[in-house]
């Protein structure tokens, strides 16, 4: 069967085959064939290396699509209230206006009679305070005089009543020396009478006792008026010692009076540094009527119009400086793992599809989450753990936009290098 097998496999080599025309590829040449090779594996080793070398260096970045220009929002509003009477025409929404530019201005009208009315004040007080100021040596010479001429009158008022006494003492001596000569008169008459009746004497020897007696009697009788009178004299003065006494008791006040007139200086000099700083304020008012713009930037928000009347504190309209700005970027917290402040940034801004080299200014106090109003609360029975986002703020390097391209809201890819 072997052998069969092998026979008719021989014999239909030897039978004849058709010919086919085939169209056959030129074959290259050997060397062509190797250059091509080395070049396909050149090409094979450039992408490998490149694809290794943007592993490497991706491993050196981090970067973002959550975050934005940021900046600072100037709220312009009123200190006083008032009706507009002058709206700036550069003062419209996406205006620049540079800093210091005239921006509303208020009635002045009411504030400046309130300024001429605190200047009036002043004066016044002013006016006060001299007043005072004079009383102070008046009271102080007037007081103390007082005080000596009440005691000098007092001491004159004591004299009188001492001399008084004296009088006294000397009415009573004379009243005792005539009650005496009375009673002895009386005596010599009543014993003359005898006589007379027993015609011993002359008529006219007793009525000269009886004249002598009487005279006594009348003696008598004046020096007890002049005691009386005396003893009254005394209560006078002595009611006048008092008098005088209670005069230098008042007078001895005078310490007192002119500390009180210091003090009223001193009162009046209060009131004219109230007066003042009323009239400062008024001032301040006044000058409060003109708003202008504390900083160079655009408007935006513009709601005062010409004519309105408007509230302390009511918004007028927002200015966004644009020379002070800089990037939010929100990373996740695995990314922040190599960031420190002062490493640089390369910032692609989609508005102006161009890139920008900055530097991390800082680094975040906290996830952005807890600066909401609502923060979440992760202390629940069914925790889910979610990679929190920290705000990174990043400064565009100086003289990368001087042509302040940059605005507040636009969308920016950061890239920062790590490594």
């Amino acid at each position: 069967m072997t052998e069969e097998l092998k026979l008719e496999e021989t014999a239909l080599d030897n039978a004849p085959k058709p010919k086919l025309v085939e169209s056959k590829p030129a074959v290259p040449s050997a060397p062509k064939r190797r250059i091509s090779r080395w070049l396909t594996v050149l090409a094979m080793l450039g992408i490998a290396a490149g694809g290794t070398e943007f592993w490497l260096q991706s491993r050196g970045f981090e970067t973002t699509d959550d975050a934005q220009v940021d900046g600072h929002f100037d709220s312009i509003s009123s200190r006083i209230s008032g009706t507009v009477v002058y709206v700036n025409t550069k003062a419209e929404n996406n205006q620049f206006v540079e800093a210091g530019t005239l921006l509303v201005e208020l009635d002045p009208s009411d504030y400046e009679a309130e300024l001429d009315h605190a200047k009036a004040d002043l004066d016044t007080r002013k006016a006060e305070a001299v007043s005072a100021q004079v009383t102070v040596p008046i009271v102080d010479a007037t007081a103390f005089s007082r005080v000596r001429a009440s005691e000098a009158a007092v001491q004159e008022a004591v004299a009188a009543v001492n001399e008084t006494e004296a009088n006294l003492v000397a009415a009573q001596h004379r009243w005792q020396q005539d009650r005496a000569n009375s009673e002895r008169a009386e005596r010599d008459r009543v014993r003359y009478l005898a006589l007379v009746e027993k015609h011993e004497i002359s008529r006219s020897e007793y009525d000269a006792r009886e004249t002598e007696a009487i005279s006594a009697a009348q003696a008598v009788e004046a020096d007890q008026a002049a005691i009386q009178s005396s003893e009254h004299k005394i209560a006078q003065a002595k009611n006048l010692v008092a008098q005088r006494e209670a005069e230098v008791d008042a007078a001895r006040t005078a310490p007192q009076q002119l500390v009180d007139a210091k003090a009223k200086t001193q009162t009046a000099n209060g009131h004219i540094e109230q007066a003042a700083a009323e009239v400062r304020t008024a001032r301040l008012n006044l000058s409060y009527t003109k708003i202008y713009a504390p900083v160079s930037g655009v408007v935006g928000r513009k709601t005062v119009e010409l004519g309105h009347r408007i509230q302390p504190g009511q918004a007028l309209m927002i200015l966004v400086p644009l020379d002070d700005i800089w990037i939010t970027a929100n990373f996740k917290e695995t990314q922040l793992k190599g960031m420190k402040a002062g490493e640089p940034v390369r910032i692609h801004v989609d508005t102006l599809d161009r890139d920008f080299n900055g530097y991390i200014e800082n680094m975040p106090g906290a996830a952005g989450p807890l600066f909401s109003l609502f923060p979440p609360e992760n202390a629940t029975g069914n925790y889910v753990k979610v990679v929190q986002r920290f705000p990174v703020r990043i400064r565009v390097n100086k003289n990368e936009d001087p042509q302040h391209v940059l605005r507040p809201g636009m969308s920016v890819e950061p890239t920062v290098k790590v490594r």
